[in-house]
């Protein structure tokens, strides 16, 4: 008990504050001593424990929170933007149909108002004076504009069609064998335009022939005169000269 005593002797001397202290320094609280050389934060929370409505004690309050909005929770049937369900399908759908048949509805509007016209080059037109053509001559002239070879002979002066009797090609006149010749399958016709040789079935066909008021003939490749129905004799299918 005596060593006890003599080692309690030697400790240093402890401040002990006593109690009528406690609180009045700036770093103490009631059950706390005051602190020697607290840091500031130390100092602006006693402070602020000591006198709340001191300027320091507003200085140290901390910065209120600023309050986030919070999200909306998300439904258990909601399929979000990027998946595509049933629902979602049938809503396209349904929406697609509805601006194609808008649009199918536009297009056809906008066609009806241009007509379904063919642009033909005119099937009649004027070959010339008679006297343009010498006797036993075919003119080549308009075989490849208008497909018509325009024939004279002794008596008359007849325009023929330049489409084979065959399979529609266009014949050419041989003036030193005086016949027409197809290249295609060599059918051959004479100066009348009857076959001869060849695949073609029946003869040239002749197109109708007038003359204008001013004495220029008239052809027209709409009305034409076929040989095997007796046609060649009637009186539009030549001119007499």
């Amino acid at each position: 008990m005596a060593d006890e005593k003599e080692q309690l002797t030697e400790l240093p001397n402890l401040e002990v504050p006593r109690p009528e202290e406690a609180g009045t320094h700036p770093t103490s609280t009631f059950n706390m001593p005051p602190m020697k050389n607290p840091p500031e934060e130390l100092k602006d929370i006693a402070a602020k424990v000591s006198d709340p409505g001191s300027p320091e004690a507003r200085k140290a309050e901390p910065p209120e929170k600023v309050r986030m909005a919070k999200p909306l929770p998300k439904a258990e049937d909601d399929p979000g933007v990027w998946e595509f369900g049933r629902r979602s399908f049938l809503r396209a759908a349904g929406w697609m149909s509805f601006f194609g048949f808008l649009s199918i509805a536009t297009i056809g509007a906008l066609r009806m108002m241009f007509p379904r016209t063919l642009y033909e080059a005119p099937k009649v037109f004027k070959a010339g004076l008679p006297n343009d053509y010498l006797p036993m001559s075919v003119s080549e002239k308009y075989k490849d504009t208008e497909r018509v070879w325009i024939c004279r002979d002794e008596e008359k002066i007849f325009a023929l069609v330049a489409i084979c009797t065959h399979l529609g090609c266009t014949p050419r006149w041989l003036a030193a064998e005086a016949k027409f010749k197809c290249p295609c399958h060599g059918s051959g016709f004479t100066f009348e335009g009857i076959n001869f040789e060849g695949p073609a079935p029946r003869p040239l066909e002749r197109a109708k022939i007038s003359l204008t008021e001013t004495g220029e003939l008239l052809v027209d490749k709409g009305t034409t005169f076929r040989f095997e129905k007796d046609e060649w004799v009637k009186p539009d299918a030549f001119i007499k000269v």
